[in-house]
């Protein structure tokens, strides 16, 4: 049962993020997601992660490729490593001036997984590297 649903909402969940499609991205999580943002708090709950994900839409167009999701056996835990391909479209709080930079930066993902929903997403990049690229 665990592994063989772990596969299939992790891939939905970055499906649904290329395709800019806020409510299938929650649709894949549980009610009381534990998102960890990349140098950042943890957020608790739906409301706050679609709040992340509508903050970020002003400033960043993303698309992830090179994407390669691993699971564990039992399908309790998911990591992902891909490419973010990115245009800054809006300066977001405390980093530099925006002014549709474009950067290509190595990235991943831890994920808890219980139920076909995803319980915990934490999201790793340099973010030294993205400062530099878009400067």
């Amino acid at each position: 049962m665990g592994g063989s649903m772990t596969h299939p909402v992790i891939e939905r969940y970055f499906a649904a993020f290329n395709d800019k499609d806020i409510p299938a991205m929650l649709d894949c999580l549980s009610d009381d997601i534990a998102h960890h943002v990349n140098e950042g708090q943890v957020r608790r709950g739906k409301p706050a992660f679609a709040e992340f994900c509508a903050h970020m839409a002003r400033c960043y167009d993303e698309t992830l490729t090179d994407m390669v999701i691993f699971s564990a056996q039992d399908g309790a835990r998911a990591a992902a490593e891909f490419t973010v391909n990115g245009t800054y479209l809006a300066t977001d709080d405390g980093l530099p001036q925006a002014h549709g930079q474009t950067y290509r930066l190595p990235a991943g993902s831890f994920f808890s997984v219980q139920g076909g929903r995803i319980t915990r997403v934490v999201t790793y990049y340099n973010l030294a590297d993205w400062i530099r690229q878009v400067s």
